[in-house]
This record gives structure tokens, sequence and C-alpha cells, in this order.
């Protein structure tokens, strides 16, 4: 009996569809019987993920930095000696870094940067001829905090992603907070906050450290707004905490969508694919294109390039689970397909891939050209990796300059302006019944006018 393919290959746009659009609601994923077990291990009952993040957050709001403690020792197996973590732990991480990797986290905050500085905008008014002005204040947040997991794989590069826009938007305090693993803090993530311009580092995780960030505790002061990627009790907290704070966004698993002709490197779009599925077992790695040819090709590329990569359980679950290849009539169904799904990424590996960028409609990120792979969109090209995933990029943003800011409106109206528009907005305000409204803004009008009269 033959082996199973790696990935499935369907054909037509409704079975695309289904293919595409099998995402999960948040509570489903990653609550396997295993976690089940192991929470109630824990916590010595059955209780749910959301439940879990729901008594952490109440007890990290309630006691504080005991309160952290105590989770870090139970589900962290680490002793907190001190929260946030000593100058000279930071510096022994960069020492410890190999000068192949200092150099390599350097130029990818350099590109980051460059690109985030392009992006910056100021306040700004517009004065008219009697004197009033409208316009806009733009602040920086004042602090914010910078979650860096250390699960599966570190992500510094997560880290400058998050912390680098938010330095060029002017933000005075950055903070990084991150779990150790094996009871020990990882040296790449703490060098790539030395990169980033962040001092202020606490060796906390899960949703404990979120509880800490969003309320505060005796050694954690509480931030304006909480970025970056976690396991799903980090973003349950996030979702739990999103009013107190504001939050980047409620990340589920990452995904790739690629569309390609037939004159598709069929190599580099396995490749991509591939290098998609490994992150996470419920990863989505998949693949749109109008030839069969192509398709059969790829998928055969897949199998031929995944024996020799590591972390082969999670690729090989992935693409069964998550990952696909869609033979579709045309590039205008392949497109009309991608709007629909609303990738966090979207490669288009085409003929002429600047002709269909105008065209797309919803994605988180767009890499033109077979050469403009994702991978170096993960690390070195320069806009922010951390992108909206499960069709959030129809209503929102990658991470930018814009996530660190808030805007303050002014209003400064002449008295030539408060005699045009006195009478729409009374007729508006008493259509609502809010007649102390009207009545702020007749005295006002009628004074002016009172005026006109006696200078006349």
């Amino acid at each position: 009996m033959p082996d199973e393919p790696a990935i499935r290959i369907v054909h037509g746009a409704a079975e695309g569809r289904r293919t595409l659009l099998r995402r999960q609601p948040l509570e489903e994923y990653a609550v396997s019987p295993e976690l089940q077990r192991e929470i109630e291990r824990l916590f010595g009952e059955p209780l749910t993920p959301d439940q879990v993040v729901e008594r952490i957050l109440g007890d990290v709001r309630a006691e504080g930095d005991s309160a952290l403690r105590r989770y870090s020792r139970l589900l962290d197996c680490a002793e907190l000696t001190a929260i946030r973590v000593p100058e000279e732990r930071l510096a022994l991480a960069w020492e410890r870094t190999a000068p192949a990797l200092r150099d390599a986290l350097q130029a990818a905050a350099e590109r980051i940067e460059a690109f985030h500085r392009r992006q910056h905008r100021n306040s700004w008014l517009d004065w008219d001829a009697e004197g009033g002005a409208l316009g806009q204040i733009v602040r920086p947040l004042e602090r914010v905090g910078i979650y860096a997991p250390n699960g599966r794989a570190p992500y510094p590069s997560s880290l400058l992603m998050a912390a680098i826009p938010a330095r060029v938007a002017g933000v005075p305090q950055v903070v990084v907070a991150t779990p150790p693993r094996d009871g020990e803090l990882n040296d790449t993530i703490l060098a790539a906050a030395r990169v980033a311009g962040v001092r202020e580092v606490y060796g906390i995780g899960g949703a404990q450290a979120i509880a800490a960030l969003a309320y505060g505790t005796e050694s954690v002061p509480r931030v304006d707004k909480i970025l970056g990627p976690g396991s799903l009790f980090v973003v349950l907290a996030k979702r739990r905490v999103y009013g107190r704070v504001d939050i980047d966004q409620l990340p589920g698993p990452t995904e790739t969508l690629l569309i390609a002709d037939e004159t598709a490197n069929p190599a580099y779009a396995a490749a991509d694919m591939l290098a998609q599925a490994e992150h996470d077992p419920l990863a989505s790695a998949l693949l749109l294109t109008p030839s069969p040819a192509l398709a059969q090709e790829v998928s055969r590329e897949i199998a031929a390039q995944l024996g020799g990569l590591s972390r082969q359980a999670i690729l090989r679950a992935s693409l069964r689970d998550h990952g696909g290849i869609v033979v579709v009539r045309d590039l205008d169904e392949a497109l009309a397909l991608a709007n629909e799904y609303a990738p966090e990424h979207l490669c288009l590996l085409t003929a002429n891939p600047w002709a269909l960028v105008g065209r797309v409609q919803n994605a988180g990120g767009v890499f033109i050209g077979e050469l403009s792979c994702e991978a170096l969109g993960d690390y070195v090209i320069g806009p922010s990796h951390i992108m909206p995933t499960g069709q959030t990029a129809r209503f929102s943003s990658p991470v930018n300059v814009w996530d660190f800011v808030k805007i303050i409106s002014v209003f400064g109206v002449s008295p030539a302006v408060v005699r045009q528009i006195s009478a729409p907005a009374i007729a508006l305000a008493e259509e609502e019944g809010l007649t102390a409204h009207a009545q702020a803004i007749r005295i006002r009008h009628k004074e002016l006018t009172d005026a006109d009269e006696g200078s006349g």
C-alpha cells in the first residue's frame, strides 16, 4: 500500500472553500485530553482553560507578587528570587550570545527600525481665518508590555517586531515579560531585549504575566497596552483583560496562503509551505493554483523536502490536518478565495505578481514574487511579522507605529463657525432629548447674535 501523501490536493472553489475555512473557535484550540488531564493534576479539579485563566487573573489581581511566585512555581517549575530580571543577568545573556547571532539581531533591528521610521506621523492643526483651529495631538502611550513566549521555541524576532515600533513611536517605557523554561530564562530573548533598547524585563509567563502587566503588582507596574503572541492561556488572558488595557490582537495559529501559477518554482512553493507548517501542529499552509501539474509537483516536493527537516511530528500534523493544495479555475478565482480567507500571510508566486497586488482586499502582509519569501519577512525585511490571523485581517492590521500612539482631538472654533453650526447642532440635540446640550449651544449663539446686533 503506497504511503499517504503529506498534503491533500482538492479541486474546485467549493471544496477549496471548505479546505480554507475550517478554522476552530479560540476555545477549541489545543484543548487535548492530555491538556485537560494536566489541568486537573495542577489545579485539583477539571477546569476549562478559560476557568484556569479566570482563576489566575483573579489571584494575581488580589495577591500580587505572591500569586506570581506561586503560579511560577506551579506552572513553570521556577522559583522567583527576583521578579524583575537584574541588569547583570541581561549583561550575562549578551555575553553568552554568539557574535554571529548578535550581528543577526542587530541587522534585523536596523531594518525593522528603518521601515517603521517611514511611517511616523506628527500632530497637526488646521487654522482658519477667524483664529479657530481643528486638529489632532498624537501622543505615544506611556507604558507598553510585550510578551515574549519561550515554549516550543523562543521567538526573539517577535520581541524585536513589537518593541522597535514602540520605540520609534516614542513610548518612554517598554517592558518585556518572558517565562523561564526548565527554570532558566532564554539568553537570546534577553539579548533581543537589549538590542531593542529594553532594559525592564520580568521573568514571568503565561496568564499570570498578562495579569501582572494589566493590573500591576508590587514589583510590576501596570501597562497601557499588551502585545505579543503566546499560548492559548496567554490569548485567553489577553481577551479577558481587554478594556482594562489595550491589546494588539488575539492571535490564533499562524497561516500562509500561496497563490501560484504554472510558472512558479515548485521547490520554492513547497519550501514556503513547510516553513509555515513547522511553527505549530495547528499552523495552516495552503496553496491555490490553476495548474494541476504544479499542484502535483508541489506535493511531490513537499514529500521530498520533508524528510530532511527537524520538527517532523509538528510538520506532518500541520500538513495533514490544516494544510492543502486547491486547484482553482483561474487566478481570479484564487484571489476571490484569498480575499474571503483573509490570510495572515499572502504569497504571490506568479508570472506577474504586481498585477495582482491591487486586487488584494484582505491580508496581513503580501509577499510579492518568489524571492520575497515569508521566512525572510519573519526576520529581516522590515515590516512587523505580528499580523492578524483567523480572518481578522478583514478589519485589523499588522503591528505598526500607530499601535503605540493615541490621538487627542483638538476643538477650537471661531465666532464665525459658532454662528454657522449652532442651528444644526441645536436641532440634533433636541431630537435626542438633550435639552441641556441645546441650551449650552444656544446661549453662546445668542450672545454672539446680540453682539452683532449691538455693533450694527
